[in-house]
């Protein structure tokens, strides 16, 4: 009989529990191998650029670059991989800004295995995968006057703010995105000037108010 090819996996999650866990469930399919896992989206691109995998299974939410980034300069290093996205939010801007830079699909954390196991089957076959009750947010937002104030910020700076409430100073977010510290802060203001708030403590009060983040996690 012939064998099945084992498609190469790196599991990037910020939660140990969930790494080992997704890990020790593939590992109970014979067609995935788990190459490694990474802690932060800085690994996820080292690992990614030394082993070439053929799937990521990236957390959105992350320490550092975050997974929006991350994503980002994986698939520049590597343009055949496929990421997933795996988070806890099922609405925007999430899903939509992990779609534009180019991940192929975007599963929530309360999916069971059988579907991320069809979810990683649906994108190494060349097509997307998006959980029912996240595709179902994106459809009925047109028709949705509960914007969030998150929408006003471009790429770049809903980056950032994800990265100043999770509590990185400006010259660390500066030495990761290969950027002045002076930039970092003109876009720090910007952000300030665009949600209508004027500190990093606002900031993290708006995304938890509007469910970007858990209140554990800007604590």
């Amino acid at each position: 009989m012939a064998r099945l090819p084992r498609h190469r996996v790196l599991v990037a999650d910020d939660h140990q529990l969930v790494r080992l866990g997704v890990k020790r469930l593939l590992q109970d399919h014979k067609d995935f191998v788990v190459l490694a896992t990474a802690r932060n989206g800085e690994e996820a691109v080292e690992l990614t650029t030394e082993l070439r995998p053929d799937i990521i299974l990236m957390d959105v939410q992350m320490p550092g670059i975050g997974g929006l980034e991350a994503t980002r300069r994986c698939i520049r290093v590597h343009a055949e991989v496929k990421v997933i996205a795996m988070t806890v939010h099922e609405d925007d801007p999430y899903p939509s800004r992990m779609l534009k830079v180019g991940a192929a699909g975007y599963l929530t954390k309360r999916a069971g295995m059988e579907e991320l196991l069809h979810a990683i089957r649906t994108v190494l076959a060349g097509d997307k995968y998006i959980s029912a009750v996240v595709a179902q947010q994106m459809a009925l937002r047109p028709f949705h006057t509960g914007s969030t104030p998150f929408d006003r910020l471009s790429a770049r700076e809903m980056q950032i703010s994800l990265m100043v409430i999770m509590g990185s100073k400006v010259q660390e977010i500066a030495y990761k995105l290969a950027l002045s510290p002076k930039t970092v802060n003109s876009y720090r203001y910007r952000i300030f000037e665009k949600l209508g708030i004027d500190s990093n403590v606002a900031l993290a009060k708006l995304a938890i108010q509007h469910g970007m983040i858990d209140p554990e996690v800007a604590a």
